[in-house]
């Protein structure tokens, strides 16, 4: 018996393994019985997916389970981004949305993703209380309720949409189009056999850009990479903003929820490099208050800025679900996270990786600047912020001893550094005494552990990231 977890955004599992079409059942059970409980399941859900393997036999599956429960599905054709499904699903005040996405997980992996009414990523109350649904249904046994999807078509049960429109729309109220246009800029796009495609490019051809298109079909395989956004998975992309030339590179994952950004030089930057501009960019030229959300591992970069311009920060344990849970309580300016999500003021509370893209054109329209020298020029007004991360995969054992050392024995000085803090919202992250730090986590969405560390100088990045490696061997 399978056990369904609902990890920082979604039940992530291998397909034929885990995620299994019987699995499949049971999980879209278990939300139609919380749905019905609430007394919100006559509102309706969006179900949408992503381009991965059997995407539109899952989603089938998931509308004839919904029909049984006598719950209504607007369908989004496949391939559209999860920030255009958590749009549609606010703007037609529906229940919440069931999307098919493992996101940037690689190619073997699929994902079940439920978003509640307010858009974002379910809180950890309603993922525990799907998770136990999950378990009663299993121990109980019994068939789930079902309707044959041509008989659901029938009884008005199933709705197709398109939501492109509309979420194009809401997207020229967050970018300054007229500032792209004016600045007739050249852009190497990536959608990388993902969703990214018919949204990202268009968007950016609206903006007067002359762009280079990489990708841009659907391969479940994802061209035998995974459809993250990162320096090794944009060589293609990197080599071609040096070529063609272009001004700069913009990427989207297999969900088009996160952002990969390439200089005019081929630099890669970091999500924290990103998020960090966006925030100075934001300052300079949106009359927007309210404060800047980061995750717990996300650069101090962003602390520095907020510091200068009194702008308040909110810290939050990794995962998009904690800064929706802020934006739901108080306005922000910008929040985000090092894994490459963010989401900006009275936008949709989820990752939205074609708006990130959009405002890093704009950023780079506006100020007529590289990146490069864009962030120099943070760098020499705030303060330099080096950040890095090792991925470790988890072999048995390794995640109870790192457990207990962390809580037991925690060091108090790494790489010659004394530790003057530790904070435990999610992880173990140590604050040494000149504003570096380490942290170790283990990943909600995978089998790793990862450990980020950040420094003042490169080498001071380098001496953490060794120690880094040495505290994590267990």
């Amino acid at each position: 018996m399978a056990k369904i977890t609902f990890g920082t955004s979604g039940w992530r599992a291998i397909m034929a393994e885990d995620f299994t079409f019987a699995n499949v059942k049971i999980a879209t059970a278990a939300i139609a019985e919380y749905l019905k409980k609430s007394s919100e399941a006559s509102k309706g859900l969006v179900v949408a997916g992503d381009y991965r393997f059997l995407s539109e036999e899952f989603q089938k599956t998931t509308i004839e389970v919904l029909a049984g429960y006598g719950i209504k599905s607007y369908v989004c054709p496949t391939g559209t981004p999860t920030p255009t499904v958590s749009y549609e699903l606010i703007r037609r005040k529906t229940a919440g949305s069931i999307n098919f996405t493992a996101s940037h997980n690689p190619a073997v992996y699929q994902g079940l993703k439920f978003n509640g009414a307010d858009g974002g990523p379910a809180p950890v109350q309603v993922t525990q209380a799907l998770e136990e649904g999950v378990i009663e249904l299993q121990k109980a046994g019994t068939p789930v309720l079902e309707m044959p999807y041509d008989q659901a078509v029938e009884k008005g049960l199933v709705e197709n949409i398109d939501p492109k429109a509309d979420y194009f729309k809401r997207i020229r109220e967050f970018v300054k189009f007229d500032v792209l246009k004016k600045a007739r800029l050249k852009i190497v796009v990536d959608v990388m056999h993902g969703n990214g495609g018919g949204y990202l490019d268009t968007l950016l051809q609206e903006g007067g850009v002359n762009i280079n298109v990489l990708h841009n079909n659907r391969d479940p395989f994802f061209g035998g990479h995974h459809p993250e956004p990162g320096a090794e998975e944009l060589k293609e992309a990197i080599q071609l903003v040096k070529t063609w030339p272009a001004h700069l590179g913009l990427a989207n994952d297999g969900d088009a929820d996160r952002f990969g950004v390439i200089d005019a030089d081929g630099t890669y930057l970091s999500p924290n490099e990103v998020l960090a501009i966006l925030f100075s960019h934001l300052l300079k030229t949106r009359d927007w208050k309210g404060c800047v959300v980061r995750t717990v591992a996300t650069t101090h970069l962003i602390d520095a800025i907020a510091k200068a311009h009194n702008v308040p920060l909110r810290e939050t344990p990794v995962g998009f679900k904690y800064i929706a849970e802020i934006m739901a309580k108080e306005p922000i300016i910008i929040g985000g996270e090092e894994s490459g999500g963010l989401t900006v003021h009275g936008h949709v509370p989820e990752k939205d990786g074609v708006l990130a893209c959009l405002l890093m054109a704009e950023v780079v329209a506006h100020e007529g600047k590289t990146l490069s020298a864009i962030l120099k020029g943070l760098y020499q007004e705030y303060g330099a912020f080096y950040t890095d991360r090792i991925n470790l995969k988890l072999r048995d054992g390794l995640k109870e001893v790192m457990t207990a050392k962390l809580k037991n024995t925690p060091p108090t000085e790494i790489a010659g550094l004394k530790v003057k803090e530790i904070i435990r919202i999610d992880g173990t992250k140590f604050i040494f005494e000149n504003g570096e730090w380490l942290m170790v986590r283990f990943s909600g969405t995978e089998p790793l552990m990862r450990c980020y560390m950040e420094a003042h100088t490169v080498e001071g990045l380098s001496k953490l990231k060794a120690a880094g490696q040495e505290l994590t061997k267990g």
